[in-house]
């Protein structure tokens, strides 16, 4: 355990995960754009949305969808998407659109039920497209940890025409007619072997700063 975790350990009602875990999730997970020829089944599907369910969002409003596209469903994203991401996505064992639903403020009085006069607080277009879009881009992001954290890998990416994607998919099915689309995550087992040397990061003394 190294002396951050130590440190984290004793300040920390929670039990710190172990280093293995951590690489996992953050030091040793990747964007992969290459796929093993294995199935990510219908439970595991399941299993990824009942994890990234409980991230936090603005007045527990989720306003995130999340279309999951396998086989010939997923090839009716190949004309919206720029030619660098067609293979890539075509050969995922899933894709992921990561959307959000522009009427999630009528759910309110049943996530906030504390609160349910918050639905006011969205009534106009400007905060409903900011809370809804942010925090979906959380919840997108959700979603690629809680896919680590069950042993699959992701390639989130945009590169893609969203109004298509919203025709394709969402605007003449009355279940998702008011969905926008955010961003794209294929889902599957990445090929280590085609992945590229990782890029640089930002230390802590050009990323961050500390006020006291």
């Amino acid at each position: 355990m190294s002396d951050i975790q130590t440190s984290l350990v004793l300040e920390n009602r929670h039990a710190v995960l172990s280093d293995h875990a951590l690489d996992q999730l953050f030091r040793q997970g990747r964007t992969f754009f290459s796929w093993q020829d294995r199935d990510v089944s219908d439970t595991q599907i399941r299993a990824l949305y009942e994890l990234l369910q409980y991230g936090p969002t603005s007045a527990n409003t989720s306003p995130a969808r999340f279309l999951f596209l396998k086989g010939e469903n997923q090839e009716r994203l190949r004309s919206h998407l720029i030619e660098a991401n067609i293979e890539k996505t075509v050969t995922a064992p899933v894709t992921a659109v990561v959307a959000w639903d522009w009427a999630f403020h009528e759910k309110i009085p049943q996530l906030f039920p504390h609160a349910p006069e918050a639905k006011d607080w969205f009534e106009g277009g400007d905060a409903r497209f900011e809370t809804g879009f942010r925090n979906s881009s959380l919840q997108g992001a959700y979603l690629i940890m809680a896919a680590r954290a069950l042993g699959l890998d992701c390639g989130p990416m945009s590169g893609f025409d969203k109004d298509g994607v919203d025709r394709e998919f969402f605007w003449s099915d009355p279940e998702m007619s008011n969905w926008r689309s955010n961003f794209l995550v294929n889902i599957g087992y990445g090929a280590p072997e085609k992945l590229f040397p990782r890029l640089p990061k930002l230390g802590f003394e050009h990323g961050a700063k500390l006020l006291k």
